[in-house]
């Protein structure tokens, strides 16, 4: 029986490597939802939108044309994402597009406009899910839940090896993780927060195997 995986928790913890990983183990489809909310961003800052722009924001939202495709084979595979049939795989993932989303994905009416798209591309199963609420709001019902973290510290090293030369200092990339964190956990809509049946995972002191292995295990006694 296949089934609908989340993966949640804060920036930087590796929920996107392992979530790739982990669809290209379990033979799922891969949906990247926090993709999704900077995609909207990307097309917002490029549409010269403000972020506070919420009707505008949302109709972005609502009209979007995103897919996914992975690129590769094994562990090598890279997920890309297309926007309008454009691979924006590295725009949304830059400092500016990354502070965008935050603020985006605070917006009622833009979550709203996503909610049921997430939902199509997903509820039939047979793919892993990763985002900030997933298993609290996208699929409540999903068969295996987890909430990836790491110490913040931890978070803005992984942070700055990511970026290289665009990172920054590791003070600034740190702050911006604490400022972001501050953000996603306490706004009033799907704030950042495990599910109450979610599976805490605390990577910070666990390689990047070690933790897709142990989620795998879950998954597959959940299959039987």
């Amino acid at each position: 029986m296949s089934l609908v995986v989340t993966i949640d928790g804060p920036a930087g913890a590796g929920k996107s490597t392992v979530a790739k990983r982990l669809a290209r183990r379990l033979g799922y489809r891969l949906l990247d939802t926090g993709a999704i909310y900077r995609a909207v961003a990307l097309a917002g800052l490029r549409a010269g939108t403000a972020l506070d722009d919420e009707p505008a924001l949302a109709l972005i939202a609502r009209d979007l044309d995103i897919d996914f495709a992975f690129e590769g084979d094994g562990d090598a595979a890279v997920n890309r994402v297309l926007l309008g049939g454009e691979d924006v795989s590295a725009a949304i993932r830059t400092p500016e597009a990354s502070q965008a989303a935050s603020k985006v994905s605070a917006l009622p009416a833009v979550r709203a406009a996503l909610l049921d798209l997430q939902r199509r591309l997903g509820g039939k199963g047979g793919v892993v899910v990763e985002g900030r609420d997933t298993g609290t709001v996208v699929f409540p019902e999903a068969g295996a839940k987890f909430f990836l973290t790491a110490s913040d510290h931890e978070r803005a090293r992984r942070r700055m090896e990511e970026l290289g030369a665009r990172a920054g200092a590791l003070e600034d990339v740190l702050g911006e993780i604490r400022e972001r964190d501050a953000r996603d956990a306490g706004r009033d809509v799907a704030p950042m927060k495990a599910a109450g049946d979610a599976i805490l995972v605390d990577s910070s002191t666990m390689s990047l195997d070690e933790v897709v292995a142990d989620l795998e295990r879950v998954v597959r006694e959940r299959e039987q």
